[in-house]
């Protein structure tokens, strides 16, 4: 089955699949009219900075087994057979936050939720966009995101394909790998400024 691969290595920190992410989980399903809904749709994925600013979209990975759906007391977590995507039911939700507790890249959030029942706060966490997948559409922050940080792939091929890249570098005389125009040169920028400031 397809899942969401994050290649950090090629963020540069934008922050387009956060704003995706968020108007594609909006009563409308547009960012323009997104921002006027209340509740405001939040991100199910997260960007934070490394330590040379360098962006990590951080987002739930549907462990398998998943420890927030083995802390869950009320059972408001369960896995969806057809894609293997771990999903939290908001009408179940306790807001007791076991699951937060439980989860080891702190991606599950609380707050009222466009999707949720009207004033209740509610654990939220990337759903994969189960609901666009099932209208044939890829998830938002992979649609969105133009240096290819995210996508929308079997994690076999997907490792295969880092394992040859890995491979092809080890190579006496190996090019480089292959990356974005500029992209290079934006790390490198964003690490000399990093340790100037720390020199200072």
């Amino acid at each position: 089955m397809k899942q969401v691969i994050v290649h950090p290595e090629r963020c540069v920190g934008c922050m387009q699949c956060m704003l995706a992410c968020a108007a594609a989980h909006s009563k409308t399903g547009s960012l323009f009219t997104a921002i006027a809904e209340t509740p405001k749709p939040r991100p199910r994925i997260h960007v934070g900075a490394g330590l040379y600013d360098e962006g990590f979209p951080n987002r739930c990975r549907h462990c398998d087994p998943a420890p927030c759906q083995m802390a869950c007391l009320p059972g408001a977590i369960y896995r969806h057979s057809r894609t293997n995507t771990v999903l939290i039911d908001p009408d179940v939700c306790i807001n007791c936050a076991s699951c937060a507790m439980a989860c080891p890249y702190g991606v599950i959030r609380y707050h009222a939720d466009p999707l949720a029942p009207a004033g209740k706060t509610v654990a939220v966490k990337c759903d994969n966009c189960v609901a666009r997948q099932h209208r044939g559409q890829i998830p938002a922050c992979v649609e969105i995101c133009k240096v290819g940080a995210l996508t929308f792939e079997e994690r076999d091929r997907a490792m295969k394909r880092r394992t040859e890249e890995v491979a092809r570098s080890a190579t006496a005389d190996a090019a480089p790998p292959e990356q974005a125009p500029g992209f290079s040169l934006l790390h490198t920028v964003k690490k000399a400024r990093t340790e100037i400031n720390l020199a200072r």
